[in-house]
């Protein structure tokens, strides 16, 4: 008996001794909503640093990744990141810029059309980005830009004029009105219902980059794609703020550096993946190239009338980013 508690007590005093290494006293477990698919580079950046954070915090913080949509559709995932429903999760932050306009900042035509300008424009809007989700009870992370947006259609486009009618997916408020600024009907449609929308004849154009298009197979019912380098939206990943209060400062400490690792390659992995797609839609039987002049002139004027609302939207916060995004130049 005397051998039997002395072992218990060594069994204790060793799993006292193992504890400080998850720091927070326990084991937790984050679900981790992404709305694009696995093979995304998004998504997969996303894994690497759910398995970068389970190893910094010793196993105290275990993210497991829910790609494709399939925990929460794209739409939803912020709302249940705020709402505690999930602990953290990635959502393309302009998609909610009905909510507030400066959201919106990364989907301005023709403001930010390389990945050095819009790293630019990230850095000068990344501090009102983060107070305003500080009120939402959402701490930003890390956030990584996609390639830039090119047009794709299941037709040969010369002119704005070709796009009248054209059943338009839409992924926001910005693009919504693109395609009433050039006469197509949007239609909203998520990211994991693309390939789906254009079998059907639900959509048959979008403005997106050459990844989501590769990602969904979109040659399936697409004809052409014109590089137009519209804008580089941006994804963020973001922590519930009061999860983010309940980790250690060790652990925080771990996270952050895993978020800021996970930034530097996300980019590095759009930059990569940007001719990989063209590449691939190519390949795929889609005709691949610049749009002409006279539609990227046409598509200038649209662009100069939608920066005007936006910044009419965003008042004194958009003025400030813009302001500061100029000064950089």
């Amino acid at each position: 008996m005397k051998k039997l508690t002395t072992l218990m007590m060594a069994t204790a005093l060793a799993t006292t001794a193992a504890a400080p290494a998850l720091a927070d006293g326990h084991a937790q477990k984050w679900d981790m909503p992404m709305a694009y698919s696995a093979s995304n580079f998004h998504s997969e950046n996303g894994v690497k640093f759910a398995d970068c954070v389970r190893e910094g915090t010793g196993g105290a913080i275990d993210i497991t990744v829910h790609p494709g949509g399939s925990l929460f559709k794209g739409a939803d995932i912020k709302r249940a990141i705020q709402t505690g429903q999930v602990p953290i999760g990635e959502r393309l932050l302009s998609g909610h810029q009905n909510e507030n306009a400066v959201f919106g900042f990364d989907n301005v035509p023709f403001l930010a059309t390389s990945f050095d300008d819009a790293e630019m424009l990230n850095k000068a809007a990344s501090a009102k980005i983060g107070e305003l989700l500080d009120e939402q009870n959402l701490t930003v992370l890390y956030s990584v830009p996609w390639p830039p947006q090119g047009l794709y259609f299941d037709r040969e486009v010369n002119a704005v004029a070709d796009m009248e009618g054209i059943k338009f997916r839409s992924y926001n408020n910005a693009t919504s009105r693109f395609a009433e600024l050039t006469g197509m009907l949007p239609v909203t449609i998520e990211a994991a219902e693309i390939s789906q929308a254009f079998a059907t004849g639900v959509a048959e154009a979008m403005i997106s980059s050459g990844a989501t298009g590769y990602d969904r197979k979109v040659w399936e019912s697409l004809s052409h794609f014109y590089e137009v380098n519209g804008w580089l939206p941006r994804n963020y990943v973001m922590v519930n703020n009061d999860t983010w209060a309940d980790v250690s400062d060790e652990n925080k400490a771990a996270i952050t550096a895993c978020a800021e690792t996970a930034a530097a390659e996300g980019l590095e992995a759009s930059k990569a993946y940007t001719q990989f797609t063209m590449d691939g839609l190519a390949e795929g039987g889609m005709t691949v190239g610049p749009a002409g002049d006279a539609l990227v002139e046409e598509l200038k004027v649209i662009g100069e009338t939608m920066a005007a609302e936006w910044l009419e939207n965003a008042g004194e916060d958009g003025a400030a980013i813009l302001d500061a995004y100029k000064a950089m130049k």
